[in-house]
């Protein structure tokens, strides 16, 4: 994890905070997001690290059938 993420992206992901983590609570939504994108950048760098393993990037619509 670097020592220091970008404001920016720290600032937004505190404003995007998911509903399951907003129950888990904080007093400092910005902690809070630096922790979370701390731990996705390091799930980055090591699936990167890794070139057996792959990271499917998906949107909803790729996932959910349109037909009842």
């Amino acid at each position: 994890m670097p020592d220091e993420l970008d404001p920016k992206r720290v600032q937004s992901r505190a404003d995007a905070l998911l509903p399951e983590e907003q129950v888990a609570g904080s007093d400092d939504p910005a902690q809070q997001a630096v922790e979370i994108l701390g731990d996705s950048d390091a799930r980055a760098d090591y699936i990167e690290a890794a070139p057996d393993q792959t990271v499917e990037h998906r949107q909803s619509e790729d996932t959910v059938d349109p037909t009842p």
